[in-house]
């Protein structure tokens, strides 16, 4: 009697995961450096509209540029935008950021998934990666860049002093708690100086016991940025898809807020904490570590480091771990992980 042919491992249609990092939005606050104790009682920081009549400054056309009767008569006809603004009272010196962060165990374990087969070498696979090597060097990197205020963004940027206190917290009630100089830690590499590592390594081994299951972890994250008094701060820019008349008077770029206070995304803060990955093909010629993505997309570059052709995107990384036990390189297991962790819908779809 013939032999049954072996049924070929393939991956689920439907496959999403559920990000295990899931950050609140942020919302900014003011006051003095010195009275950082009194943080609580530090008002909020709103938005308000500003007009301003710009004048012509994008590249010309070629043939516009012989034109300087044309050109004359563009920067008579003023360039009028209205834009959202935030910034700090004229009495304080001090932006305030907070936020909380819970830390998800079940990396790895689909939401959703069609195949029984395939959730099933999925787990033996993620099981096996929770052994040997575990959820450590994750956990330092994300750890990193909580403590380094990456997640301030432009904020972080000519900022004279930052610090970064971090609670993690039970049931309503302080476990532990952290301060960092987050000017001190790099934002290109991932080494903290001596009288900083012993806090990060504690801070790292609260994440991975969030990461593995083991402990529920709610982490309360704040930041000072003392930026100078009066200085414009930058919340997060809302995405308009749709602007209808274009007009003169129609706002330029809008602000986010949070019941008045100006904000941060959520997903602007998760994207500074999973910025890990410096594990991509010629990551040595680049900058320092990008944010954790199936193609490794750089936007504000507009490239992406991780290109299918080189194997060493997410989805052929997965598959060849997956479906034939092809267990990649120690940085891209951290790598593939980092993704799922991550979250997404990363199914294989059927149609062409």
């Amino acid at each position: 009697m013939a032999k049954k042919a072996e049924t070929v491992l393939k991956t689920a249609s439907v496959l999403a995961f559920e990000r295990k990092l899931d950050p609140s939005d942020a919302v900014f606050h003011a006051g003095r450096w010195d009275d950082r104790k009194n943080a609580a009682q530090w008002p909020a920081i709103g938005l308000r509209e500003k007009s301003v009549r710009g004048t012509i400054s994008h590249r010309l056309k070629t043939k516009d540029q012989q034109d300087s009767a044309k050109l004359d008569a563009n920067i008579q006809d003023p360039n009028l935008q209205t834009v959202d603004v935030s910034t700090l009272p004229t009495q304080s010196d001090t932006l305030q950021v907070r936020f909380t962060l819970r830390v998800l165990g079940g990396a790895g374990v689909p939401s959703a998934c069609n195949n029984a087969d395939y959730q099933a070498r999925l787990r033996d696979t993620v099981a096996h990666y929770a052994d040997a090597p575990g959820f450590a060097e994750l956990a330092r990197r994300y750890a990193h860049n909580l403590a380094n205020g990456r997640f301030l963004w432009r904020n972080r940027m000519g900022a004279e002093q930052i610090e970064v206190r971090i609670r993690h917290l039970e049931q309503g009630k302080e476990r532990a708690s952290w301060a960092f100089d987050a000017l001190s830690l790099s934002l290109r590499a991932f080494d903290a100086p001596a009288p900083m590592d012993q806090d990060l390594k504690a801070l790292a081994a609260v994440i991975k016991q969030g990461l593995a299951g083991s402990a529920y972890v709610l982490l309360e994250v704040t930041a000072y940025a003392r930026m100078g008094d009066g200085q414009e701060v930058y919340p997060s820019q809302e995405l308009i898809l749709d602007r209808g008349d274009k007009q003169k008077g129609q706002k330029s770029k809008t602000l986010y807020s949070v019941g008045g206070v100006a904000a941060m995304h959520s997903q602007k803060i998760g994207n500074a904490l999973r910025t890990i990955d410096t594990w991509y093909p010629d990551a040595g010629d680049n900058l320092g570590p990008i944010a954790v993505e199936p193609y490794g997309s750089v936007t504000s570059q507009g490239k992406a480091y991780r290109q299918p052709a080189q194997k060493m995107d997410f989805y052929n990384l997965l598959d060849r771990w997956v479906l034939i036990g092809e267990a990649p390189p120690l940085d891209q297991q951290h790598y593939v992980m980092a993704n799922l962790i991550r979250g997404g819908v990363f199914g294989d779809s059927e149609k062409g």
